[in-house]
């Protein structure tokens, strides 16, 4: 099978983009190992532990693999970037996190691509279907495969179409031409590195999740260290700033999957403080941010009206500072701190 008709198939599907490499060890395997071992992952003992030794093969995950098939799906919205919006009362939510999980929707439609591809093949083949939760270094085979570069923000960049893209991937044991990667065409610019709040991007060493945005509201359990917390501003699930500054999502297109519109657009804060750990789940089920946990979630949004510095939220922040949670009061003293001057 071609890869051309791969790409066919794969946007029926629902995919963007799409391409094929070969299912072997890349060359970034060992700089990968490099950034582990420099300690850039933080806490996020998932990327460092046994799994990470994994992630340098794909037979690994599927000893008859031959072939990766590599899907991007659009999630871009036609709401505002967050360095378009400036409502001191709001709070900022990533946007990939505004609709439904997206593990669930690349998941569905890559066994709807599985399931074409079984049909045109004539022919056995074994497969195994992996979203981010799988460990392979997913931006890597999709660079190999033609779907993009990976840019100065680490950001899987697709010239046409930018980065705003969910990355999912389709092992198959089929024997199938690989793609060829681009070239890398962020050149000079460092707007990205400019501006990051938190400068968790170094040219030459990509990104440091001990001090990003995004590690800080979803991953980092605990304290977000003192000196960050002004750098997070209103960001309360993650973090587009490296997104929204990039030249290439200037002109990126627009999805049109029911899945992605929004719940709810940037929520005032004073109301997320005040919900309780039920209601937590019942607002976010079925969404990235209960990644966060409700105590993470109360400690960011604390640290948000912090660095709000309305007067309006001194009563939230004083409820909050007197939380069972160490953690989410320790955070709500700190920002009424703030308030203080």
């Amino acid at each position: 099978m071609r890869a051309e008709r791969i790409r066919e198939l794969a946007r029926r599907a629902g995919f963007e983009l799409a391409g094929v490499a070969a299912a072997v060890p890349a060359e970034d395997r060992a700089r990968y190992a490099e950034w582990v071992a420099a300690g850039r992952a933080g806490r996020m003992g998932y990327l460092a532990d046994r799994r990470a030794a994994v992630r340098d093969d794909p037979r690994q995950l599927l000893a008859a693999a031959r072939s990766v098939i590599s899907v991007g799906k659009l999630y871009q919205t036609a709401w505002p970037h967050s360095t378009r919006f400036h409502e001191a009362e709001r709070a900022w939510i990533s946007r990939y996190a505004w609709g439904e999980d997206y593990h669930d929707v690349v998941r569905r439609d890559l066994a709807r691509l599985d399931e074409m591809l079984r049909e045109e093949a004539g022919a056995a083949y074994e497969s195994r279907i992996c979203v981010d939760t799988a460990p392979l270094l997913e931006r890597t085979y999709a660079r190999l495969a033609g779907l993009g570069w990976i840019g100065r923000n680490t950001c899987l960049i697709n010239q046409r179409q930018g980065s705003w893209f969910f990355l999912g991937e389709l092992l198959v044991s089929m024997e199938i031409a690989p793609d060829a990667p681009p070239a890398d065409r962020c050149g000079t610019c460092m707007r990205c590195v400019e501006a990051c709040p938190t400068a968790a991007l170094a040219p030459g060493q990509g990104l440091d999740a001990t001090k990003c945005i995004s590690y800080f509201t979803i991953e980092l359990r605990g304290a977000i260290p003192e000196e960050q917390r002004a750098g997070v501003g209103a960001h309360v699930f993650g973090c587009d700033i490296c997104q929204d500054v990039c030249p290439w999502n200037g002109r990126a297109p627009v999805t049109e999957d029911a899945a992605f519109a929004p719940r709810w657009f940037a929520p005032r804060l004073e109301e997320l403080a005040a919900i309780g750990e039920a209601e937590f789940g019942a607002m976010f089920r079925g969404s990235p941010v209960v990644r966060a946990r409700y105590s993470g979630f109360l400690r960011n949004v604390a640290v948000a009206m912090g660095n709000a510095r309305l007067e309006k939220f001194r009563g939230p922040l004083e409820r909050l500072a007197e939380s069972g949670d160490a953690t989410v009061a320790e955070h709500a003293r700190w920002a009424l701190g703030r308030l203080n001057g």
